[in-house]
């Protein structure tokens, strides 16, 4: 007798993984893949460049469509809505398109339902022209506002078969707004700024911190800063916005320091939490982060349930604690993984050290492992840093330029904890090898001792990071 399905809650980065690689490995295995909405297996973090318009349509985000999941032999079922879930029955109640209801038994059981973007506390987030952006519609609603009037459509937003009209009428007939409030200065902050410039508004940014792009430490955040105001954006730190108003529509922001703004568009951009709700009413334990608790294999505290994705912890290269880091590389390996434990050969979903890049105008930023010396002090760390500033290439070949790198190191092992890189030529992928060094618990002599490639129009004799590690390991004697 066969076994069960294996069921996927979610049909995104992690979902897909899981129940391709399932399939895959044991294709006999009947695997079920339920998604609420319409769309599937898209690159979220290319939405704020659809919106910019350097890429075209929003199915040209799309990484596996329904038909390919169909051709993998995975039955893909789109606007199903999975309610509740059974851990004693192995069921989860499900919810079709025309609010038809079933149960469906699962053998294995994926919970990839990712997260939701935060609004609160800010009050006025439900009049029109406040948008988030933390999916497909969101940015199709986005463009459309910034469309003139009339010309946004399904066609011509590239929204194919996926972008329900309804999501974009709204919009449809606006008059492209001038002047734009955008909240919260982290990875959407900045990169909307890019995108909003370039449909020529009157950019501002609300930061309630007293730096952008907090997690990637001071030496990044002031040529981050210095690039926007160059580009015209406004940048209003130290801010906390409180409520947004109009009368029906966004007109105004308003500060708790009393400061305001007459604004024809806002978008909150203040983070996201895990979406979890689907477990609240189940054993399946969620950790301190208030995502789902998982092992070393993406089990939960329930047999044959698992979690992967920005709904699911995972365990710190460098703390080796658990910690939510919500990327989508961590969700798409985490997802491969499962789905080969699942087909009934275990391998483990990998460490995260919480690397990141973005981009901010020309400026490349990348972040690995921790900088924060707070944060380091509280995983038991006495850290030290450094910052240098070296150029990318060899300083006679043309192209190059400044590159800031900061390294942080534990000082009485000499382990490397983590480092950041800013720069305009290629600096963001210098952190690759950061976060190659963190996975392998290097020190800072070793790292200082990697034997990287070298020709002018690629790097100094000394790659930056070499550099910066030399400088570093000076410091720790």
């Amino acid at each position: 007798m066969s076994p069960e399905p294996f069921v996927v809650v979610g049909g995104d980065a992690a979902g897909l993984s899981a129940a391709s690689k399932c399939k895959r490995e044991a294709p006999d295995r009947e695997v079920v893949v339920f998604e609420k909405g319409r769309w599937v297996s898209y690159a979220h973090c290319g939405t704020p460049y659809f919106v910019k318009g350097e890429v075209a349509a929003l199915t040209d985000l799309l990484s596996l469509s329904p038909e390919a999941a169909a051709d993998r032999g995975i039955d893909l079922r789109r606007e199903h809505e999975v309610t509740g879930i059974d851990t004693d029955e192995r069921t989860v109640s499900v919810r079709g398109p025309d609010g038809d209801r079933h149960e469906q038994p699962y053998g294995d059981l994926l919970v990839a339902t990712g997260a939701r973007a935060l609004t609160d506390p800010i009050d006025g987030t439900d009049l029109a022209g406040a948008f988030s952006l933390h999916g497909m519609d969101d940015a199709a609603a986005i463009r459309a506002a910034l469309e003139p009037a009339g010309e946004a459509t399904v066609d011509s937003l590239g929204g194919g078969k996926f972008l329900d009209p309804a999501v974009i009428e709204p919009y449809a007939d606006w008059e492209p707004p001038e002047t734009v409030a955008i909240v919260g200065g982290g990875y959407v902050g900045v990169e909307m700024a890019e995108a909003f410039t370039a449909h020529g508004l009157d950019v501002h940014v609300f930061q309630r911190g007293g730096r952008l792009l907090g997690p990637f430490g001071e030496a990044v955040a002031e040529r981050v800063e210095t690039e926007l105001r160059d580009r015209g954006v406004t940048l209003h730190l130290g801010e906390t916005v409180e409520r947004l108003t109009g009368d029906g529509r966004v007109e105004r922001l308003e500060c708790a320091g009393g400061s305001a703004l007459d604004v024809d568009m806002a978008l909150v951009g203040v983070g996201i939490e895990p979406n979890v709700s689907l477990l609240r009413d189940t054993p399946v334990e969620l950790g301190d982060s208030g995502a789902v608790a998982v092992d070393d294999h993406g089990r939960t505290s329930v047999e044959g349930v698992y979690a992967a994705g920005d709904c699911a912890e995972a365990r710190h290269a460098v703390t080796g604690e658990t910690e939510w880091v919500p990327l989508g590389l961590t969700a798409n390996r985490a997802g491969r993984a499962i789905g080969q434990t699942v087909a009934g050969d275990p391998k483990p979903t990998g460490d995260v050290a919480g690397t990141a890049v973005v981009k901010a105008f020309d400026q490349e930023c990348g972040r690995a492992g921790i900088v924060d010396h707070e944060r380091a002090r509280a995983a038991g760390f006495d850290p030290v840093s450094e910052t240098v500033t070296d150029a990318s290439r060899s300083g006679y070949y043309p192209g190059a330029a400044e590159t800031v790198v900061t390294l942080t190191a534990d000082r009485e092992t000499g382990r490397l904890l983590g480092g950041t890189i800013v720069g305009t030529d290629r600096a963001a992928v210098r952190i690759d090898t950061v976060a190659t060094a963190l996975e392998a618990d290097m020190t800072v002599a070793e790292v200082e001792n990697l034997d990287l490639a070298y020709a002018p129009p690629f790097s100094p004799t000394w790659d930056p990071v070499l550099t910066a590690a030399k400088v570093l390991g000076g410091k720790l004697g």
